[in-house]
């Protein structure tokens, strides 16, 4: 498989279990999605193998390199390097963004928080992961948690 097509793979099988966390979250197919993982693993699988495939910068040593994540500039050369490197960055964001998603769903399902606060905590992870996710810890902040009120 070509990494052109690796990434439109990629970015396919993450849509379904997105779509239904919004549209159906608490449909059981969605409830094991966010509860069990397995596209954010499938990617895992995918990243591994993109990861370890890629090609070397002309004239360097191996494709990988762990001593790059040392630095920034380390960092910045695995960006700049052969497709297949950049292919293993995206499926990194995509499952880790997924991974987010999931626990803002299942967490504040838990806390019994409206979906419609959720809405857009999952669309924000969706597109800037981090930013999903801490939209989810303050509107933790603000919102009641109806479990934790005793009597």
């Amino acid at each position: 498989m070509t990494p052109d097509a690796a990434f439109q793979y990629a970015n396919l099988l993450v849509l379904p279990q997105w779509m239904l966390m919004i549209v159906a979250p608490r449909w059981r197919v969605t409830q094991m999605l966010a509860r069990m993982l397995p596209i954010p693993m499938t990617l895992g699988v995918m990243y591994i193998y993109w990861l370890f495939n890629s090609s070397p910068a002309a004239g360097e040593g191996p494709g990988f390199d762990l001593q790059a994540f040392s630095t920034l500039a380390g960092v910045q050369s695995l960006f700049t390097g052969a497709k297949e490197a950049v292919l293993a960055g995206w499926i990194h964001y995509l499952a880790f963004d997924l991974v987010a998603g999931s626990y803002v769903l299942r967490d504040g399902q838990e806390r019994g928080i409206a979906h419609g606060w959720l809405i857009p905590c999952l669309f924000f992870c969706f597109l800037l992961g981090p930013i999903g996710l801490l939209l989810y810890g303050l509107l933790r902040l603000f919102l009641p948690n109806p479990s934790d009120t005793k009597f």
